[in-house]
């Protein structure tokens, strides 16, 4: 068997397909590929495998260079809309995910960025570093406090979740959700209040966590009207996908301080930031760094080395991404 790796990953998933006497060649480039680049190592590699990342874009012509000998994708990360589903689906080609192992680490990251926004702690390093502070004042980078206020999640999977448990379990925080299915037990586990309309959560919440997956209907679901529906003492805290959030909108919310402040891990023009919002002292900018710990990023690429090991030697993948 032959797998190809699109970018170098940590050790221990491609040591996984190694020990099982596969080739495994990695990218030796550390960059993102160019479709053509990528194109070009698959039509000449013949693989039956390609361990892909969240920043490969995995259309028909590049499933066409795969070949037919190439029975998965399995893909570095827990999102997948970088992968056209219905064109490998197709072509009889499986695509995988890595759900759950990150799941912790983005929540952590997401609650970090909730303290950081609003206890201005970026803001306060670059005003240190500066060399601004001159001495104790009463009024000096005054932010707000987290514990007992209202916490509204926009999607309640495995990291919205953990993110409200974070949140009702260390702040005592009041938990709303709003998701497309009800969940009974969380609610019964934190106490938090189910809302039916996405529009009261921005309408209630001192802090707005996004845990959606990119969808046509969930692109651009935080825009001008939701932001001025949010109270101008609220914050909006983004790690799912950058396109939920309309940079634009929420560059002009927060000039106008329609809102307070806000703090976000991914972008909607990922690597370009929209012009505007870096010139901003209320927004903390992460670069996609949520599930970036040692621990997480071994455990995905484990989990990738599993979906493609299950896959080629005849069973069911653990984590099939359904079309």
């Amino acid at each position: 068997m032959k797998i190809f790796v699109t970018r170098k990953i940590p050790d221990r998933g491609i040591a996984a397909l190694a020990a099982k006497g596969w080739a495994v060649v990695v990218n030796p480039h550390d960059k993102v590929l160019s479709k053509s680049e990528l194109i070009g190592a698959l039509r000449e590699g013949q693989y039956d495998a390609v361990l892909c990342l969240l920043t490969d874009k995995i259309d028909a012509d590049v499933l066409d260079a795969a070949g037919k000998q190439c029975k998965i994708f399995a893909n570095y990360a827990v999102g997948f809309d970088n992968i056209n589903l219905k064109a490998a689906a197709e072509r009889g080609i499986t695509v995988t995910n890595t759900p759950g192992v990150l799941s912790d680490s983005v929540a952590e990251h997401a609650f970090a960025l909730i303290l950081a926004i609003a206890h201005r702690i970026a803001e306060s390093d670059r005003f240190s570093r500066a060399g601004k502070y001159h001495g104790w004042e009463p009024f000096l980078l005054l932010g707000t406090d987290v514990s007992r206020k209202t916490l509204g999640i926009v999607g309640l999977g495995r990291i919205g979740s953990r993110v409200a448990h974070h949140a009702a379990k260390g702040f005592d925080m009041k938990v709303l959700y709003y998701d497309l299915k009800r969940n009974e037990n969380f609610e019964k586990e934190v106490q938090a209040e189910f809302r039916a309309n996405a529009d009261d959560i921005f309408r209630e919440a001192d802090f707005i966590s996004i845990h959606v997956p990119l969808t046509p209907e969930t692109r651009h679901l935080a825009d001008t009207r939701r932001f001025q529906l949010m109270k101008p003492t609220a914050y909006l805290v983004n790690t799912s996908r950058g396109p939920i959030v309309d940079e634009a909108a929420l560059r002009d919310a927060l000039k106008a301080g329609t809102i307070r402040g806000a703090a976000i891990d991914v972008w909607e023009h990922e690597p370009e930031l929209t012009p505007g919002l870096a010139d901003l002292e209320n927004i903390i900018i992460t670069p996609h760094t949520a599930s970036a710990t040692e621990e997480t990023r071994q455990k995905m690429g484990e989990l990738a080395a599993q979906n493609i090991i299950e896959k080629l030697e005849g069973r069911t993948p653990p984590n099939l991404v359904q079309t």
